[in-house]
């Protein structure tokens, strides 16, 4: 399962995942049907086929396409300069189609899905020497192994400092949190937030998504994951009799799906594109939602499982993996279907019926929170009125860096962590100077 070789920095629009097809455009979607533009010979007629797609529909495919990206980034920015900051809005275009889009956009949204101020970060992570933990050996080991998960290209000295960062930042989110026990595949996670956001704002989401979205898996046995898991088999039993026997007869569980849930599908999908559409998708989602979407993939492929062996041993090596060209947006609509039509707390009597999970039952003081967000207008006018104020000040005193440097130094780390991704060269083409306008 272990699909190496990340690339990218931009979601995209709709199409099909194709595993191992780095960066490209940005969106990683297959687009057309690889025909040539320019005319080519009809077999056995001696004449010239017309150009496909024909010039003024490829253009109008073109106008139509940057259209709705640019209505989209408009959207955006209007639910961000609303007081209290439109999140639903937010919620809605990150699950919709395409995604944030870009990078760009994933800066500024991402921290308000979880109501993260981004005005009060905290401290770099690596700034000081790392403490010991209990989980120091683990953490250090699976970064060290994770060489294929950091951009390609990228020279080993860049690299050895985002490992140094991502060793930094996963320890200081457990430190702060004794409750929490790290797993593995915790860490390419926090290496999708870290090339994203950078290591302060990463550091802050990353901890609020590790007391709510992940905190079923941050317990100190797997029990409450194993819980979660169960989810999946009353789920296909609704939408497939007949698969959910096909599986229940090969004595297949749902194990084939733990990596996907543990690291939202990032540690079986090869192309970082991908990776971060499902990162929108998951954020602006209810904490259940990998299993839907785990469900969604068997479900797609379910003629494929009924034609072969019901047997264990293949048919959890097949559903293991991944196939190509999954058609992802569709199967992302998928999953919110089945979510709004069985919804968790009546699956939960089949799947759960004694187990409380954390992660469900702090998702409604979450989304509350986040719904009374000023927006950065509002919260850069207040800290300049704290800055300006004489004395003492949150700044922290004399001799203290002023909130303006701090301000700086916050927008170099982000800067720099999209710089890791740029070598990539999957950066938004169709209206860069568009995106700079807006942000």
């Amino acid at each position: 399962m272990g699909a190496e070789g990340r690339a990218g920095g931009g979601g995209g629009g709709g199409g099909r995942l194709r595993p191992g097809r780095p960066g490209g455009d940005g969106s990683g979607m297959s687009g057309g049907s690889g025909r040539r533009r320019g005319g080519r010979r009809a077999a056995g007629t001696g004449a010239a086929e017309p150009p496909w797609p024909p010039p003024a529909v490829g253009a109008a495919k073109k106008r139509e396409g940057r259209s709705w990206r640019k209505q989209k980034l408009l959207d955006i920015h209007e639910a961000l300069g609303r007081d209290p900051v439109d999140v639903e809005a937010l919620r809605a275009a990150a699950r919709g189609r395409g995604g944030l889009l870009s990078d760009q956009v994933r800066r500024r949204v991402w921290p308000r899905l979880l109501g993260l101020n981004p005005y009060d970060l905290p401290p770099h992570p690596g700034r000081g020497p790392l403490r010991d933990h209990r989980d120091s050996h683990q953490v250090r080991m699976d970064v060290e192994r994770s060489l294929g998960r950091f951009p390609p290209g990228m020279r080993a000295e860049q690299r050895s400092v985002l490992q140094g960062q991502l060793v930094a930042l996963i320890l200081a989110v457990l430190h702060g949190r004794p409750e929490l026990h790290y797993y593995q595949g915790y860490h390419e996670l926090a290496l999708v937030f870290l090339l994203v956001l950078g290591p302060r704002s990463a550091t802050a989401l990353l901890d609020r998504l590790s007391t709510h979205h992940l905190r079923d898996f941050m317990d100190p046995t797997m029990d409450s994951t194993k819980h979660i898991l169960n989810y999946l088999s009353p789920l296909l039993a609704r939408e497939s009799p007949r698969l959910h026997r096909f599986m229940e007869r090969a004595d297949v569980g749902p194990v084939f799906a733990l990596s996907w849930l543990l690291t939202w599908f990032g540690h079986v999908l090869p192309d970082t594109a991908h990776v971060l559409r499902l990162a929108d998708f998951f954020l602006a989602s209810h904490p259940l939602m990998p299993i839907y979407l785990a469900a969604a993939v068997v479900l797609h492929r379910e003629a494929e499982v009924l034609d072969g062996p019901c047997e264990m041993a293949h048919l959890y090596h097949l559903l293991s993996r991944l196939p190509p060209h999954l058609p992802d947006e569709s199967l992302l609509a998928r999953a919110l279907q089945l979510f709004a039509h069985h919804p968790h707390p009546e699956l939960a009597r089949q799947a759960a019926p004694r187990h409380r999970s954390l992660a469900i039952g702090s998702f409604p003081a979450l989304q509350a929170a986040s719904s009374k967000q000023r927006p950065d207008s509002i919260l850069r006018r207040r800290r300049r009125e704290a800055e300006a104020e004489p004395g003492p000040t949150a700044a922290g005193g004399p001799g203290a860096p002023s909130g303006l440097v701090k301000a700086a130094v916050w927008g170099l780390s982000a800067t720099l962590g999209a710089a890791a991704l740029a070598v990539t060269h999957s950066a938004l083409e169709w209206a860069p100077d568009f995106l700079l306008q807006l942000f």
